[in-house]
C-alpha cells in the first residue's frame, strides 16, 4: 500500500488541520499554538509561509473563514476553521503517515552512500565526533524528556520518545560500524584503504 499523493503535501499544512481541528484560529494563533505545543521540533515550520499555507487550503476547500475579528486599531484577524472535506483529508492523510511507511531520504543517508570518497582513517575520525555529538543529544534529549513526564500526558510526548531512539539507534549504528573499520573486520575496508593510498580503484569496486 503506497501513500496517496494528495493536493497539498507540505506537512505543515497538515500541522495547520490538526491545529484547527481543535479549534477555529486566525493564523498567527496558529502560529503561537504549534509553537506552545511543540511541534517545531518535529515538523519544519516556516512561520512567513504560513499565511500561504492557511490560503491554499482555503483554495481547496479544506478549510473556510469562520469570523473576521476587529480589536480597537488592529488590523482585521481573519478567522478559519476546518470545513468536512478538511477534516476528512486530515484524518486520511494523518492515518495513511501513520499506517504506511515512506522511502525518506535523511542527508546523513547520503553521505554513507559516498563514503568512498573519504579515506577509512578520515571517516573514523568523523565518526568519532558524530558519536560524541550523538550521545550529547541523546543524554540531554533524555534528561529533558524525564522532565516532560513530570508535566505532560506521554500522548503528547510520543514524537519526543521517537525523535530520542532514532537518535540512540544512531549512535548505537555508528559506534558498531566505527568499530568494524578499527578493527578491519569491515568487509572491503582493505581495498578501500589501498585506493586512498595508490589512487588505484579495484575492479570488484568498479
Amino acid at each position: 500500500m503506497a501513500v496517496k499523493r494528495r493536493k497539498l503535501g507540505n506537512p505543515l499544512a497538515l500541522a495547520v488541520l490538526v491545529t484547527l481541528w481543535q479549534k477555529p484560529m486566525h493564523p498567527y494563533e496558529i502560529a503561537q499554538t504549534l509553537r506552545r505545543q511543540g511541534k517545531d521540533t518535529s515538523t519544519k515550520i516556516n512561520y512567513g509561509s504560513l499565511y500561504t499555507v492557511v490560503q491554499s487550503l482555503e483554495k481547496h476547500g479544506f478549510v473556510e473563514v469562520t469570523d473576521v475579528e476587529r480589536q480597537g486599531n488592529r488590523p482585521e484577524r481573519t478567522v478559519y476553521g476546518l470545513t468536512e472535506a478538511g477534516r476528512a483529508e486530515m484524518t486520511e492523510w494523518l492515518s495513511d503517515l501513520v499506517a504506511v511507511p515512506a522511502k525518506e531520504y535523511p542527508i546523513f543517508e547520503t553521505a554513507l552512500s559516498l563514503l568512498g570518497a573519504l579515506s577509512p582513517d578520515e571517516v573514523v575520525r568523523l565518526l568519532e565526533e558524530r558519536l560524541k555529538s550523538l550521545e550529547v543529544q541523546a543524554a540531554s534529549g533524555r534528561g529533558a524528556l524525564e522532565k516532560l513526564y513530570e508535566t505532560l500526558p506521554r500522548l503528547f510526548l510520543v514524537e519526543t520518545e521517537y525523535q530520542l531512539h532514532m537518535v540512540e539507534a544512531q549512535a548505537e549504528w555508528v559506534r558498531g560500524f566505527l568499530e568494524e573499520i578499527r578493527k578491519g573486520s569491515l568487509p572491503g575496508v582493505e581495498e578501500w584503504r589501498r585506493f586512498h593510498e595508490t589512487g588505484e580503484l579495484p575492479p570488484e569496486f568498479m
